[in-house]
Parts: structure tokens; sequence; C-alpha cells
């Protein structure tokens, strides 16, 4: 029988009523700034599906989706530093409010990527929106998202979209990893 995904999280820290606060709080806050416009919604993938679904249906104002998967991990816990793009925007963004959808900034620096590369197609605005920072002592990421939805340790962390090695996406909850887990 298979192991239950649930033994190997050593604490939660997010729980689906926290998730759900700061969902609506995000929603809210874009609604707000947006009202009267049509902002795209441009979902990070694979981490970001699961709360831009969540954000869309916070945000009160027409808005758009799309999508873009973009790699720097693989299959590792660090980042290899080289961004390659596996899937590219279906729509075109010229002249238009782009907001990026991510689950957790850590470094900053496939994000950082990822607006200039967008800004260079000539969009009105693009704005970040991330899920979670992760605090990582003595560093400061490569960039700052406009909105942001919560801080989180210095940990693995997985659930609410966020995976190791593609499990645990499914975790309605983000919780930190067993060390033994990514460490065999």
């Amino acid at each position: 029988m298979a192991q239950e995904i649930n033994e190997d999280i050593s604490e939660v820290i997010l729980s689906e009523d926290d998730i759900k606060g700061i969902v609506s709080r995000l929603g809210a806050e874009i609604s707000r700034d947006y009202a009267g416009k049509n902002p795209l919604i441009v979902a990070v993938l694979r981490g970001a599906f699961v709360f831009t679904a969540d954000l869309l249906r916070a945000i009160t104002v027409p808005c758009e989706v799309d999508f873009m998967a973009v790699s720097s991990y693989g299959d590792g816990v660090k980042s290899s530093g080289v961004v390659r793009i596996l899937k590219d925007l279906s729509t075109k963004i010229e002249g238009r409010d782009i907001i990026i959808a991510e689950d957790i900034l850590d470094s900053g620096l496939t994000l950082s990527y990822l607006v200039d590369m967008l800004r260079g197609r000539g969009p009105r605005s693009v704005k970040v929106c991330a899920f979670s920072l992760k605090d990582i002592p003595n560093h400061t990421p490569a960039i700052k998202p406009d909105y942001l939805g919560t801080h989180v340790p210095d940990e693995f962390i997985v659930g609410y979209g966020l995976d190791y090695a593609e499990h645990y996406r499914n975790l309605p909850y983000v919780g930190i990893l067993k060390p033994e887990v990514y460490s065999r």
C-alpha cells in the first residue's frame, strides 16, 4: 500500500482557512486596483495553477487568464540558474495590463527574468502577485512582488500547488516537507 503523502509533512504552516483568507485579500486588492480594466492573469505553471484558479474566483473585475511554463529547477531542490520557457503565452499582451501569478518567491531570479521578458512585448503594465515569499536569512529577492500573500519560513514547503518532484501539489494546505523525503 502506498504511503499517505500527509505522513511526509513535518508541520502544516498554512491551513485551508489561512489560504482562503490570503487569496480573498489578494483578490480584493487586485479588484480595487484594476477597477474598470481587464487584466490578463498569467499563471506560472505548474506550481501556481491552484493559486491562480482560486485567485481568479476572488477577483471581481473582468479578467482573462493565460499560462506560461518556465523551469529553473527540474526535479531538484535548488534552482539550476538556467531559465527555460517550456510553454509561452497564447495571448498577445501588447497594451495589456499583466499580473503574473506565482506560487512562491525565493531567489526571484526566474520571476525577474520573466517580468523583463514580458515587458519587452509592450504591455501597458506588468505586476507580480506572489502567494508566498520565502524568508531567507540575509537574502533579498531579485524582485519585489506588487501583491504578496504571506511570508513562509526558509524550509522546503509543499502543498497548494507547491511540489517536490511533481508530488504533494494536491495537498489542500501548505506544509514543511520532512528532510528525509528529499534527501533520499
